[in-house]
């Protein structure tokens, strides 16, 4: 529609040239540290020179180093982590254990029998077979407790895989 001298025409450039940046690329090992300061210090005064970078820069403020703080050695805290791990193994396996302190699954015991106690005299005794200070024995049992269980409410389900699941109604 319309004479052919109307419509545009494609030219193709008659020779190809290639970008400067196409073909191999040479690897240009750095000489010295020289050449990559420089690099960083260009940078640098580039950054300077930009207002938008240094308004934000004025927002944010001077960094706040706390100088309180403490270099972490995680081998430290490993070693530390071993050795109480060792003392507290070695303290439950002595036949005299030291006053006051009681293994997870011995406290435990301690407070379900505790709710068991009606008298002080049962306190008192119950405190010294379990190695406890009475006022001890008391401190813990306001921050701990153990659950309570109904008697007769235990279910087990046994999976055909050999695993079991059980489930007791809590008292409340």
């Amino acid at each position: 529609m319309g004479a052919s001298s109307s419509k545009a025409t494609r030219s193709l450039p008659k020779r190809v040239t290639t970008p400067p940046w196409s073909g191999a690329r040479v690897s240009r090992p750095v000489d010295s540290l020289a050449e990559a300061s420089e690099t960083k210090n260009d940078v640098i005064d580039r950054d300077s020179k930009d207002p938008q970078f240094l308004s934000k820069l004025n927002q944010l403020g001077p960094v706040l180093v706390g100088h309180r703080m403490q270099v972490t050695r995680p081998a430290a805290s490993a070693d530390h982590m071993y050795n109480s791990r060792l003392l507290s193994e070695n303290e439950a396996a002595s036949a005299n254990p030291p006053q006051n302190r009681v293994q997870a699954s011995r406290l435990s015991q301690l407070l379900d029998e505790r709710k068991s106690v009606r008298t002080a005299r049962d306190m008192e005794f119950l405190a010294k077979r379990f190695g406890v200070d009475l006022e001890k024995l008391e401190s813990i049992s306001k921050f701990l407790s153990t659950p309570s269980v109904h008697a007769n409410s235990l279910v087990r389900d046994v999976h055909k895989d050999g695993g079991d699941k059980q489930v007791m109604k809590v008292k409340q």
